[in-house]
């Protein structure tokens, strides 16, 4: 597993674009996550990621974000902050499952699910624009010192190839 997210990491780090990009695209995509409009998070964070100028490949990368096991933690999270924003219970308001229902008036069955849903909205963008800081700020930094302390290797290895060149080139000379 670990493997597996320190190639994600490199796949993120080498990216072609500045830093800002880089970290303002994976930031877009791991906000919009936040949001309870799934299907829709990779578009959400495309167009967010052009707004701010974010490389989109890295926004895709960051809707990773939300998953499958951290859905019920962001929606909880959200449900709870958009609760109290709104000032009402949403588990109070969960409608129950019913095919019955759902096969007559799907339309209306799907409406009834609008309190539940709305205070996700509402407790999904304030919680969105944190985490969206919280990882451009983490990615910039780390984007940064990764892409600074790999060109140092880089002028380190140049200057070692250069060196040996020189030394081959003063033995030719010798001979």
């Amino acid at each position: 597993m670990k493997r597996a997210w320190l190639y994600i990491w490199y796949r993120i780090a080498r990216l072609p674009g500045t830093p800002y990009s880089i970290a303002a695209g994976f930031a877009s995509g791991a906000a919009v996550s936040f949001t309870p409009f799934l299907g829709l998070h990779f578009l959400m964070g495309f167009a967010v990621a052009w707004m701010v100028r974010g490389n989109l490949l890295a926004s895709a990368i960051g809707t990773a974000i939300g998953n499958p096991w951290t859905f019920p933690f962001i929606f909880a999270l959200t449900s709870q902050i958009g609760s109290a924003i709104l000032g009402t219970d949403v588990t109070a308001e969960v409608p129950p499952w019913d095919m019955g229902a759902m096969a007559d008036d799907p339309f209306g069955y799907l409406a009834s699910f609008l309190p539940v849903v709305f205070p996700l909205i509402v407790g999904g963008f304030p919680v969105a624009v944190i985490v969206w800081f919280l990882f451009y700020f983490a990615f910039r930094g780390l984007i940064s010192g990764y892409r600074d302390s790999r060109r140092l290797k880089m002028e380190e290895k140049a200057k070692i190839r250069s060196s040996e060149t020189v030394m081959k080139e003063e033995e030719k000379d010798s001979a």
